[in-house]
């Protein structure tokens, strides 16, 4: 009796102790469970953050490359895929463990994405660089351009008025052609048969020499231009003058005159200009018929 009721004690007592090693151990395996929860979930947030950091870097990275700009939204793509991925799976290490890998390829590839940009950007900065000192040259060139051809158009225009012929003396008379091919001075317009326009060409020793040419407009005494002609120059001013006049000059004083005739000749004041080639005035006289 004593024995079986040792033996009934020692049962109930390691029964006992089984029973509580089993609660213990179901216990740590729940605590622990518990805590591998918790840790997968944290570093499940973890991967979530680190990748949406990278998103962020490129959302702040741009470039004018086609091809680059390309390669830079194929990566946030591929990011914000992995992101949506990842936040729909339970936390467990063999996936966690996986994007984590994945994480670290995107992190590589970002780095190698920005040393391209940066690349770019100072092979851009250096283009930019070299073509506004070109452009600044060329500024600088056209500049000096600009101010010599001014210079020359200055230096062209003063030589053409120092070149220009002057008169240093004009008159104009009335005369009657006799016979014998002589002309006689008269006072009256029932006498004159032409008008006598005589001038002196100063000397110019750096005007064109050889064959020159003045235009003589007479203007009779009803304000008609006789023996109406039409002159024009290179900038489109025109005159119309009565009779071309040709002489020749070596850069020396000339006397020239010439006859401007007509059918008859009114009584009335008579208004006579001289022109050169361009057309510039030179000199005007006049002379009264009785």
């Amino acid at each position: 009796m004593s024995n079986g009721t040792n033996n009934s004690k020692k049962t109930t007592t390691i029964l006992g102790v089984v029973l509580a090693l089993f609660v213990i151990l179901s216990i740590a395996l729940f605590v622990t469970k518990q805590s591998t929860e918790a840790r997968l979930t944290e570093e499940k947030e973890l991967v979530i953050k680190d990748l949406n950091s990278l998103k962020s870097d490129y959302d702040q990275l741009s470039s004018e490359n086609a091809s680059l700009s390309q390669e830079l939204n194929n990566a946030k793509d591929e990011i914000a895929k992995y992101v949506d991925s990842i936040s729909g799976l339970n936390a467990d290490v063999a996936s966690l463990t996986k994007f984590r890998s994945r994480y670290y390829v995107l992190r590589k590839q970002k780095d190698e994405l920005l040393a391209k940009v940066a690349e770019l950007e100072a092979a851009n900065a250096k283009l930019t660089q070299e073509r506004d000192a070109t452009l600044e040259t060329l500024q600088k060139q056209t500049d000096a351009n600009e101010e010599l051809l001014a210079n020359n158009l200055k230096l062209a225009e003063a030589v053409r008025r120092g070149s220009a012929l002057n008169l240093s003396s004009y008159g104009v008379s009335a005369v009657k052609e006799r016979s014998n091919g002589s002309y006689k001075a008269t006072r009256r317009g029932s006498s004159a048969t032409a008008l006598q326009v005589c001038f002196t060409v100063a000397e110019n020793a750096i005007a064109n020499t050889g064959g020159r040419s003045f235009y003589i407009e007479v203007i009779d005494a009803s304000g008609n231009v006789m023996n109406s002609q039409s002159a024009s120059n290179s900038e489109g001013a025109s005159i119309n003058y009565s009779k071309k006049t040709e002489f020749n000059y070596e850069n020396m004083t000339v006397d020239v005159c010439d006859y401007v005739k007509g059918d008859s000749f009114a009584k009335g004041n008579y208004m006579v200009n001289a022109y050169d080639e361009n057309l510039r005035l030179l000199g005007t006289a006049s002379v009264t018929l009785k």
